[in-house]
């Protein structure tokens, strides 16, 4: 009975052994957790793209460059050593930010795997033998080969032309996806081979097509490039055989803005701006375009002026002979009492009136707007 048994056993076992390889795969290919950063098919390339700057890093190990014979032979034995794969694996993982503990995750989960690939695999002559197929494709079953998708790595639509190069097949090398297209904005149809609305085929041949964006005058389908290849044009725009659409000035009707405002024309509409404040009614912008001068503003040489900044310099000018006067009369008091000191208050006093004078007369705009804004706009003085 013992001998039945054991023989049963050395019957099935290699069966159970393909079992278990098949269900480890599985497992590790879906034991991604959810809170897991990136997807199993990204996690894979990027562990294999460390591990890959891993085996540049460690090239040359710890020798000088292989100057004898003795060198020589250690570094061929390093090159495929477990020392070497150790230190690969002690320094990876850190290029991606917030991948690091999900990578070395995936690592202990693989750990029989990449010693297969290290000590069997990456030196035969076998098909599909570098680290990415192999691993990440062939055995973990986690990606497909670009222009692939899906469980069973099927083509995608379109494939080898996929979505003629103008968009991207859903699930495009991973294992998800439903290998349809999703085209770029130009373009649409099963295969992105087909103009989207408000873009004109410009170029086509078997495997490419080349879509170009309308005028901004159509208003959606178009023929070819600029306004003459509008189907119809856009409110705002009217159409001439001779050359095609072309935008209306809506500011040459009347009364389009409401009072105080003036029309400015844009591409196919327009916009109200306000007067400006000197203004009762104005063509455009600034003091020199107003229909009538608001109140508080005289037109002076075709310029609404504001004629209280007149009238404040009017009385700046009587507060200031009043502080001149009131100076004066200090220092006739005080040579009643002290001719000299009121001698030196004289001096001090002329001298202030004397710069006083001199700043504001050179510095006349703060005081006469009027007579400065008229120079300086029409050169006269």
């Amino acid at each position: 009975m013992l001998v039945k048994t054991s023989l049963l056993f050395l019957t099935i076992l290699p069966f159970l052994t393909l079992v278990h390889g098949s269900i480890s795969a599985d497992v590790i290919m879906q034991k991604d957790s959810k809170d897991d950063k990136f997807p199993p098919c990204k996690t894979c390339k990027l562990y294999v793209e460390s591990f890959l700057k891993g085996i540049e890093k460690t090239a040359k190990g710890n020798f000088a460059g292989g100057d004898t014979a003795w060198e020589e032979e250690k570094q061929k034995n390093y090159a495929r050593s477990e020392v070497r794969l150790i230190e690969i694996q002690e320094n990876m993982c850190s290029e991606v930010s917030g991948f690091s503990d999900q990578c070395h995750n995936f690592a202990a989960d693989i750990e029989s795997e990449i010693e297969e690939w290290w000590f069997k695999v990456q030196h035969s002559k076998e098909k599909d033998s570098d680290l990415f197929t192999w691993l990440c494709i062939n055995n973990l079953k986690r990606c497909c080969p670009i222009d692939h998708y899906g469980p069973e790595c099927k083509p995608c639509v379109g494939f080898p032309n996929v979505c003629f190069g103008n968009g991207k097949c859903k699930g495009n090398g991973t294992r998800k996806g439903n290998g349809q297209c999703s085209c770029n904005k130009e373009y649409q149809g099963e295969l992105c081979n087909v103009c989207n609305t408000g873009y004109f085929q410009a170029y086509k041949d078997d495997k490419t097509i080349l879509c170009s964006k309308c005028h901004s005058s159509c208003e959606s389908e178009c023929s070819s490039g600029g306004p003459k290849g509008c189907a119809k044009c856009k409110t705002g725009w009217a159409s001439d055989k001779d050359i095609g659409c072309y935008d209306i000035n809506e500011c040459s009707q009347e009364d389009i803005c409401e009072t105080n405002k003036f029309c400015v024309n844009t591409e196919g509409s327009y916009r109200c701006m306000q007067c400006d404040p000197s203004c009762n009614g104005c063509d455009g912008d600034g003091p020199d375009m107003c229909q009538k001068c608001a109140q508080g503003y005289k037109l002076v040489d075709n310029i609404c002026l504001n004629m209280h900044s007149k009238s404040t310099h009017s009385n700046e000018n009587l507060y200031r002979y009043g502080v001149y006067l009131g100076l004066c009369v200090a220092t006739y008091i005080i040579s009643q009492k002290n001719l000299f000191l009121a001698s030196f208050l004289g001096v001090l006093v002329a001298i202030y009136m004397g710069v006083s004078e001199y700043i504001l007369n050179d510095k006349s705009a703060a005081f006469d707007p009027p007579a400065i804004l008229t120079k300086n706009l029409f050169g006269k003085s």
